[in-house]
């Protein structure tokens, strides 16, 4: 926790808080009730954003105790905030904040996870942030349950930083013993995923080559045949904005065909 912004009212550590939400008047009304709260649970609001993404840049540079996440957000969304900053070294708490929604509530309760119900009632606002001394955060397998649809952004530790991956830059997802390789167009980053979850999530996007590889659909620039193997020449996809050519086992290639005739078409 950080340090107290003034203790002459109470020996309880202030909490640092960040509030996340896409509509300016939402974050206006937490941050008075954040200070009628006070006098009970010391607080301070030391940063605000608009969207997950910009939190986490937020975050990155004056790290906070508390955030509090709107869940449907423009760019990125609360739960995908969630699971990122989870990541982190030292993680804050996170309490989402929503308009009533039946599904997110119901998976919040079964999973005991702390939200608050728009609008945010200051008895109830309180009660979450005594609680946040003593609460652990969600395992990651539980949040991921909770995304609804695929995420913006991978991420990944890296010298003491979280790094943020748009999707949208992978060229192709490589596994390697227990980790995964994200390869864009300017560098490779390192990731603790599942490719077989990665594939799940990002279906739409990505085509798996082999069992160790997915390629992202829109990066393919075509098809040519390699070197024999097995007394087989072996199919390898060619990549836009790299060199490097990737395999295509036997037992893909009658699913990848398809997709380079309709390349070819």
């Amino acid at each position: 926790m950080t340090q107290p912004l003034s203790s002459s009212r109470s020996t309880t550590p202030t909490l640092s808080v960040m509030i996340v939400d896409d509509e300016s008047p939402a974050r206006a009304r937490l941050r008075d009730l954040l200070s009628d709260v006070a006098a009970e649970v010391p607080n301070a609001v030391v940063a605000e954003a608009a969207n997950g993404l910009l939190a986490i840049e937020a975050i990155a540079l004056n790290p906070v105790d508390v955030v509090l996440a709107d869940i449907r957000m423009p760019r990125m969304d609360g739960v995908e905030l969630a699971r990122h900053v989870s990541r982190m070294e030292r993680p804050p708490a996170v309490i989402f904040v929503t308009a009533y929604d039946t599904y997110a509530v119901q998976a919040f309760e079964l999973n005991a996870i702390d939200y608050l119900v728009k609008p945010v009632r200051a008895n109830r606002l309180a009660a979450a942030l005594q609680k946040v001394r003593h609460s652990r955060p969600p395992p990651p397998q539980v949040l991921a349950e909770l995304q609804q649809g695929a995420r913006t952004h991978l991420s990944c530790h890296e010298r003491g930083r979280l790094l943020l991956i748009p999707i949208s830059d992978i060229l192709y997802l490589k596994a390697d013993l227990k980790y995964v390789t994200a390869r864009t167009a300017s560098r490779e980053y390192l990731l603790d995923e599942s490719l077989t979850h990665l594939e799940e999530e990002f279906s739409e996007r990505f085509i798996r080559l082999h069992r160790s590889a997915l390629v992202a659909k829109d990066a393919i620039a075509g098809f040519e045949k390699g070197a024999p193997e097995d007394g087989e020449h072996q199919w390898q996809a060619l990549l836009r904005g790299i060199p490097e050519k990737l395999p295509v086992s036997r037992r893909q290639w009658p699913l990848v065909k398809n997709y380079a005739r309709q390349l070819s078409s």
